[in-house]
């Protein structure tokens, strides 16, 4: 693909996938505030970007067998923990952000258990097997991911159990 296109299609990528998350976002809102149809709207049209999106991604051609697509979310999450995260949060610090500090800092410490599971994951693909993974939580505070059952509380955000999203 020819450079020029192939700027596109990740800008439109990028774009699409924002859009993706904000309408999702904005569908929670909604729904909080009393108003399902508008909820309802925000996540159809989220599924629509997100089509967009994965059509853009294949596109590209970055989408590759188990083992190369964890090899690159590996990547991505060693990067966000090793350069991303720690630079991000030195700006907040100086720039006395508190909200934005803490919102980096739930992330940094997310982000480094991702990189761990997507690695052991890797290593089960890589030996011709599926991974072996038990039920997974999500902090829906901060994005704590762990396996098995949820702690009484966020071990990073301090949240209580009821605030854990199950992935079984």
């Amino acid at each position: 693909m020819r450079k020029m296109t192939d700027d596109n299609l990740r800008a439109a990528f990028a774009g699409e996938s924002q859009a993706h998350m904000r309408y999702l976002i904005f569908a929670e809102k909604a729904e909080d505030e009393g108003f399902p149809n508008v909820a309802r709207l925000f996540r159809a049209i989220a599924y629509a970007e997100q089509v967009h999106a994965t059509n853009h991604f294949k596109t590209l051609g970055d989408l590759g067998a188990s083992s190369k697509n964890l090899e690159a979310a590996i990547g991505g999450e060693s990067f966000e923990v090793e350069e991303m995260y720690p630079a991000y949060s030195a700006v907040a610090q100086l720039q006395e952000e508190k909200g934005a500090q803490r919102s980096i800092r739930y992330a940094l410490e997310a982000e480094k258990i991702h990189a761990a599971m997507y690695q052991k994951a890797k290593q089960a693909v890589d030996s011709g097997k599926d991974a072996e993974i038990g039920q997974i939580y999500i902090c829906g505070v901060c994005g704590y991911t762990g396996e098995g059952e949820p702690p009484e509380r966020c071990p990073i955000c301090g949240a209580p159990r009821d605030k854990f999203k199950l992935f079984n």
